[in-house]
């Protein structure tokens, strides 16, 4: 650990981009120390599973999100306040491809921090110390170890820049059962990424008619949806997990069956193989499960591409609504081999 050197990692986006910026910040650790994290409400149980992690602070920017909070000039104060008593020597600005370091760095200026870094198309004046230009074809986690890098953070020796947890994990063979088991996790928080729960159900009578135990998995706000998908043959775990604990069962799966949500990078952190039920509206080379093995299903040349679009734009949802169950038992199988070969 450098002397003098107290940093700060920021990435104010959801869970899964919490975790895709995993890798840089335990590049930042490795030369400063543990580091302290600044995420938006979303992101915070997943800042807590991340090593080289001291403290998390939580600020809901108004910025950030696809229902941002109305700026509330007592909570930006607070943070400012707050910021300013850790005297921060460093701040690492995590953005994706289609947003602005420049709000959170003015906070951060304010609060006297004394070097900033982060990617900017805009010209950020005197707001960031080191700035970079994105490129855009990076996956998320290289695209964030990039701008630890230009901050003087580069990937220690020996850390293979894959996303990873804390460990250990918590015990949850009371929750997952006895024996091998395929996740199906059938939920996303956009719903043109979603995966027909249909579809979905179809997967799980589809794993179990090959020998393959569906587990399925769900947040708190998604118990009916798992209990439809679940039905009578796989194990409804929707609901009856916290992160940690996903986490673990997610570890303990021979394959994990998501879209492009949260969930499916919390997998990859833990090293389960993906099958990824992956929509278009964002590139998958940047955002589909990293550093895993995986198969990647759904047209990714259909006429949503790039649209960054919230609900399909496209009658039928095509993109996905093409892929089986079998298409996706099939993949399940397919990795399932691959990883005893």
């Amino acid at each position: 650990m450098a002397r003098g050197l107290n940093a700060l990692v920021v990435r104010l986006d959801n869970a899964g981009d919490v975790l895709l910026a995993g890798p840089a910040v335990r590049a930042v650790a490795a030369r400063a120390g543990p580091v302290t994290l600044l995420v938006g409400p979303q992101g915070a149980a997943a800042a807590r599973l991340l090593p080289g992690v001291a403290d998390v602070i939580v600020y809901d920017a108004p910025w950030v999100g696809f229902a941002p909070p109305a700026f509330d000039g007592t909570a930006a104060a607070d943070l400012v306040a707050r910021l300013a008593g850790r005297e921060f020597t460093d701040a690492v600005v995590l953005t994706s491809f289609h947003q602005s370091p420049l709000p959170i760095a003015l906070l951060l200026r304010m609060a006297g921090v004394t070097r900033i870094t982060g990617i900017s198309d805009d010209y950020p004046g005197a707001l960031l110390d080191v700035r970079l230009r994105g490129d855009p074809d990076l996956p998320e986690p290289e695209r964030a170890l990039a701008v630890a890098a230009a901050a003087g953070f580069p990937r220690p020796p020996g850390d293979d820049g894959r996303l990873a947890v804390r460990r250990p994990l918590p015990d949850v063979r009371g929750l997952a059962g006895d024996g091998p088991y395929v996740i199906v996790h059938p939920g996303a928080s956009v719903r043109s990424r979603r995966w027909p729960a249909e579809r979905c159900a179809e997967t799980v009578g589809v794993l179990a008619d090959r020998g393959l135990r569906p587990v399925v998995t769900g947040g708190p706000d998604e118990r009916a949806l798992t209990t439809l998908v679940a039905g009578r043959i796989g194990t409804d775990l929707g609901g009856r997990t916290d992160w940690p604990e996903l986490a673990a069962v997610f570890a303990g799966a021979s394959a994990v069956v998501t879209g492009n949500t949260g969930p499916a990078h919390l997998a990859a952190a833990v090293g389960a193989p993906v099958v990824s039920l992956f929509a278009p509206v964002v590139p998958a080379e940047r955002w589909a499960p990293y550093g895993v093995p995986r198969v990647l299903l759904g047209d990714q040349a259909a006429a949503c591409r790039g649209s960054r679009a919230r609900d399909c734009p496209v009658p039928g949802h095509p993109c996905l609504m093409g892929v089986t169950a079998a298409d996706a038992a099939d993949a399940v199988e397919k990795l399932i081999a691959e990883g005893t070969s």
